[in-house]
């Protein structure tokens, strides 16, 4: 069994732990511990068998593996922190911290440690997740890193280059299609039903479109296709949505986040 330090129990870090609690698969092979410097809020996550603490030096000396799931502007601080108990010779270290590079991270550490990035979503709570993770010249920590995220999702090795891309795609676009589906709940009401009945047909209507393109392995506009009749309602309004900019606004919306992320730190 593979012993696991999350550092940084926010929403991110929190949901990890609960994936890699959830199933019996993850929770066979990971033994997590979730650091946190008011452990306090997360002393929920003990009733999975998680380990919860405030001492991140101690969390990190009973670790294999290390995730970093702080904000960008703490990584300084922590690194000054659990630096002493890292063993290069032990430790893997990936980081979730959106515009934060893997050389950033060594340059801290000066130890040699291995290190890559990866980007998981909020998702990764029921084992949903989309992870992008970091290539990197340290395949077997590599294969760890992959193993581990598998069990609480899909994930999909890329370039360092598009790791900041990533975070906007996949962690943020965890809101944006939140926020897609908020807004055709809202239509729903509009037409009649009630909320929670809206929000019901709204999820899963956008569960069974995301489904489609990943079972079948085809294109939006195939799929698009085969529910859109000539002089028909679904026509009608997808043309109106696009009339007042939704594919525009969304492009916009994603390249504006990837720009951000230059200046996170």
């Amino acid at each position: 069994m593979k012993n696991v330090a999350i550092l940084g129990g926010g929403n991110l870090g929190t949901a990890l732990a609960q994936g890699l609690a959830r199933t019996e698969e993850a929770a066979s092979k990971y033994k997590v511990t979730v650091t946190r410097r008011t452990p306090d809020h997360i002393r929920h996550l003990e009733d999975k068998g998680i380990t919860v603490t405030d001492d991140n030096t101690e969390a990190v000396k009973g670790a294999d593996l290390l995730i970093i799931a702080v904000q960008p502007a703490q990584i300084e601080g922590l690194i000054e922190e659990i630096k002493p108990a890292i063993d290069p010779q032990k430790h893997i270290i990936a980081s979730t911290m959106a515009g934060v590079k893997s050389e950033d991270i060594a340059k801290l550490t000066g130890s040699g440690v291995r290190i890559l990035r990866v980007m998981p979503n909020t998702a990764a709570a029921i084992n949903q997740a989309m992870t992008c993770i970091e290539k990197t010249p340290h395949k077997e920590a590599e294969k760890e890193v992959i193993a581990l995220f598998d069990t609480l999702g899909e994930t999909l090795v890329i370039n360092s280059e598009l790791m900041e891309a990533s975070t906007v795609l996949g962690a943020c676009g965890i809101a944006f299609f939140l926020r897609y589906i908020r807004a055709a709940s809202q239509g729903g009401i509009e037409v009649g039903f009630h909320a929670e009945e809206a929000q019901l047909i709204a999820s899963q209507t956008a569960l069974g479109a995301s489904a489609l393109l990943l079972e079948s392995n085809s294109h939006p506009e195939q799929e698009i296709d085969k529910v859109t009749t000539p002089k028909g309602c679904t026509i009608a309004g997808l043309n109106e949505m696009e009339h007042n900019g939704l594919s525009s606004a969304l492009i916009k919306g994603i390249k504006l986040s990837c720009d951000m992320i230059e200046n996170i730190r």
